[in-house]
């Protein structure tokens, strides 16, 4: 899908916006989920009043980091939806959404807080929910999973699974897939 208020750049200021990411992304790499704007503006060599005219603030930037993991996240969800075996796409739906939360501290971050204030990113969130509305509703249809769960829960719930493999010591990795199993199991009716 292509979001009409995408913005075009000119070549310099996308130059800087794109330092100014690199740089931030390299802090979430290193560990440092504050992302203070002063300090992202320094390590991309520009004044901080630069990095406020792209990112209103913290979120904003979280945002703007997470928007391509957002995208493959959608992608992953319409392929669910389209699985012709709904419990397989369900599984894989979830299993999708927490390995992206793992290897994108920024969409972790822009999942776990449910205001956005992004455009883009309220586009991204209506359509992953619409996306996983169908496959709950297919999944409902089927008797795969109980009669209450809503998109906003499956969000919830990846997110806490997040949360709880990365707090452990997964030294053997199989983390993701008992948590899996157990979520998934305490969907079912």
């Amino acid at each position: 899908m292509d979001y009409p208020f995408r913005v075009t750049l000119r070549a310099d200021s996308a130059r800087v916006r794109a330092r100014m990411l690199a740089a931030a992304r390299a802090r979430l790499a290193a560990g440092d989920m504050e992302l203070p704007l002063n300090a992202i503006a320094k390590d991309a060599g520009v004044g901080v009043g630069t990095v406020y005219r792209h990112f209103a603030g913290r979120q904003a930037l979280l945002e703007s980091l997470a928007a391509d993991s957002y995208r493959a996240l959608i992608a992953e969800a319409a392929a669910a939806a389209d699985n012709p075996d709904i419990a397989d796409g369900l599984r894989n739906l979830v299993r999708a959404a927490l390995r992206r939360q793992l290897a994108d501290p920024a969409l972790a971050a822009v999942l776990s807080t449910p205001e956005c204030q992004c455009d883009e990113t309220l586009a991204l969130g209506r359509e992953l929910g619409t996306l996983t509305m169908r496959v709950l509703d297919r999944a409902r249809k089927a008797g795969v999973i109980r009669a209450d769960i809503v998109p906003d829960d499956v969000r919830r719930l990846t997110c806490g699974l997040q949360h709880a493999v990365r707090s452990g010591g997964d030294e053997d990795g199989t983390a993701i897939d008992r948590y899996l199993d157990v979520l998934l199991r305490g969907l079912r009716p």
